[in-house]
């Protein structure tokens, strides 16, 4: 343990008291992800509850050359908090401010460690909600590092298309105000786009602006079943190029189906089914659905049931958010390797059908859920941890999925990033000289590569 400098470990206790943590346990939970990788623990946690306390930890760092991490709620997929070269780990969550909400603008400013759920609790009484739901309750500082999305994505886009602004700590101690409140500007280079999806490497997150939303008038969610995978996504693929502007298109197999009945105790026919939501006025809520029902029951989809009241829309949407978790109970013991690929919707048939032969050769026990809407769609690949074997295939198989969305001009990830996990992707999908620039970016800004090392870019 304590790698750190003890001069360094030594400012940090006498700045931050209790608030620095050395312990065993605090270290291993802030060493540990959702990912299926190993944990690694940094040397040290300090809590910051400000910016200027985050400005001043990372100042101490870059004096010794030490790692930083930033960690937030510790959802992410990819091994993305890991410190592997050690250092110290900048615990977020203290940092839960709703700054300011601005209704005329619809717009909120908030330190980073408010999650998702936060916020919009905090918008109930201005009819105003903030779209961006990635399926854990994950902190928007972390959302904006990895570039997060969710089911709302097919409307309302991703982190990239909802953050106006962002205070960012570089790796010298520096303060950044990046980006602005206007709804457009070509005032130089775009910081806030570059920082977005940089997962810690280029600075750490305090605090944002981001984009809100009027809370639709009407509101209609609708489950569809479907013989077969090929139909629904047939029926997805129909949707959206007739242009219906619908919120959400989730599709779930029949095997995750049965998982979500058994953890959320509810009783959805064990087949391929989408989840629909359509938001609007009444009459074009209504329109969207009927579109869509229309398109589904050409394509062989029944038993079209309709969540309209809140509390059965929640239960619904909340049934779909947990499913990775009730993924992992069809085979208790089993870590997943989480994939995330996104392909253009015109490839997404293609893309699924080929999937599916390989899960069915491989033999592997891998439910599949996606976002459909947007191309995007993820596969749990439940694997003995204690196996070589089993491991070894569930990384064979993902391999060849990246190879496959590739090949149809999609990417390796469509919200997870890249962190640990993803790295040895990079170079197939960008190429040597992507990779050269991306690298003489982080260079620039952290030329000792103290800032999250050893994720994004490979070796």
């Amino acid at each position: 343990m304590a790698a750190l400098p003890p001069i360094l470990l030594e400012s940090l206790q006498t700045r931050f008291g209790e608030r620095c943590a050395t312990g065993d346990a605090v270290r291993l939970q802030h060493g540990r992800d959702e990912s299926s990788l190993a944990p690694v623990p940094p040397d040290a946690v300090v809590f910051a509850q400000s910016t200027d306390e985050v400005a001043a930890i990372v100042t101490l760092c870059h004096r010794h050359r030490v790692p930083v991490i930033a960690f937030g709620t510790g959802t992410s997929l990819e091994g993305h908090l890991h410190a592997v070269r050690g250092g110290v780990c900048i615990d977020l969550s203290g940092m839960n401010r709703i700054i300011a909400v601005r209704d005329e603008d619809l717009d909120a400013s908030v330190e980073a460690g408010v999650t998702r759920k936060q916020l919009n609790a905090g918008l109930r009484d201005t009819g105003l909600f903030f779209p961006i739901d990635p399926g854990a309750d994950a902190s928007l500082g972390g959302m904006a590092a990895t570039r997060a999305s969710g089911t709302n994505a097919v409307r309302y886009g991703t982190m990239r298309e909802n953050v106006l602004g962002m205070t960012v700590v570089i790796a010298d101690g520096r303060v950044l105000r990046i980006g602005n409140r206007a709804r457009k500007s070509s005032a130089g280079y775009d910081l806030t786009r570059l920082l977005i999806g940089s997962e810690g490497t280029l600075g750490i997150v305090t605090e944002l602006t981001v984009r809100l939303y009027p809370i639709p008038e009407a509101i209609s969610a609708a489950i569809c079943v479907f013989p077969s995978i090929a139909s629904a996504v047939a029926s997805v693929i129909a949707t959206i190029q007739l242009g219906v502007p619908v919120a959400r298109v989730e599709l779930l197999d029949a095997l995750a189906i049965k998982a979500i009945n058994r953890h959320s105790k509810t009783t959805l026919t064990e087949a391929p089914t989408l989840f629909f939501e359509f938001h609007g006025s009444p009459a074009g809520v209504a329109e969207q659905a009927q579109t869509v029902q229309d398109i589904a029951a050409g394509n062989g989809g029944v038993d079209f049931e309709w969540a309209v009241k809140p509390e059965e829309r929640n239960r619904l949407w909340q049934a779909r958010h947990d499913a990775y978790y009730a993924c992992l109970g069809l085979r208790p013991g089993a870590r997943s390797l989480t994939t995330d690929v996104c392909v253009p919707i015109s490839r997404l048939a293609e893309c699924i059908a080929e999937t599916m032969a390989d899960v069915t050769e491989s033999g592997l026990v891998a439910p599949l859920v996606g976002h459909v809407g947007d191309g995007n769609f993820h596969l749990l690949l439940l694997a003995d941890p204690d196996s070589t074997e089993e491991m070894e295939r569930a990384s064979a198989f993902s391999q060849r999925l990246v190879e496959r969305a590739l090949r149809l001009e999609g990417t390796c990830t469509g919200e997870h990033g890249i962190g640990r996990g993803k790295r040895k992707y990079m170079a197939l999908e960008h190429g040597d000289a992507a990779l050269d620039v991306m690298r003489a970016i982080k260079h620039a800004l952290d030329p000792d590569g103290i800032l999250n090392p050893g994720k994004i870019l490979p070796d």
